[in-house]
């Protein structure tokens, strides 16, 4: 089973490359954005909540977002492999996702880190926010803030991977192609 985790922030291009990782791999993209945005716009109580945080550019409890993903590989156990996007985003969700998938037999074959620069990210984001009409990325103020929050509380995750021999930088800008032939180099290895 091939787990990725494909780690940037907001902006690097990870919804673009989880894309293509489909297609040639059969993996499941498990974007946690995603399932959270479902929830939003289904108007559950979690939804609401998570709207909120996400609106002020904070993140959504971990226990919420382990339990999605719990719920999420149970329903797909015949799967390839995931694709975990925007997941973990603490050391303490590295660690809960470790173990989580240690009790499902289960292991992350790679972390695989998009690089890209602030000015770069905040000019892609008010570019997306323009064409999907997401709040959190209309904002330059509410940007800055889910970038620092990256680089202050998500960042760090890097090192855990890097312990165990997983962690893999790749230069995000540039075509899409080169930047997921880099990426397709990985995995190949």
């Amino acid at each position: 089973m091939l787990n990725l985790v494909l780690f940037g922030p907001p902006g690097a291009g990870k919804g673009t490359q989880s894309q293509k990782l489909i297609e040639k791999h059969g993996l499941i993209h498990l974007s946690t954005g995603d399932l959270l945005r479902g929830e939003i716009s289904q108007g559950t109580a979690l939804g609401l909540e998570a709207k909120k945080l996400m609106d002020e550019g904070m993140l959504v409890p971990d226990e919420v977002v382990i339990g999605m993903i719990s719920n999420k590989l149970d329903a797909n156990k015949e799967a390839e492999g995931f694709i975990f996007d925007g997941f973990p985003r603490t050391v303490a969700q590295a660690e809960a996702l470790d173990n989580l998938l240690e009790s499902k037999a289960a292991t992350i074959s790679h972390m695989i880190a998009l690089e890209v620069d602030a000015e770069e990210l905040e000019r892609r984001l008010l570019e997306r926010g323009k064409e999907s009409g997401r709040a959190d990325d209309a904002n330059p103020e509410v940007i800055r803030k889910r970038i620092k929050e990256y680089n202050d509380k998500t960042a760090p995750v890097a090192g855990f991977y890097k312990n165990q021999d997983k962690f893999k930088s790749i230069n995000g800008i540039g075509s899409i192609d080169q930047i997921y032939g880099a990426i397709d180099a990985v995995i190949e290895q």
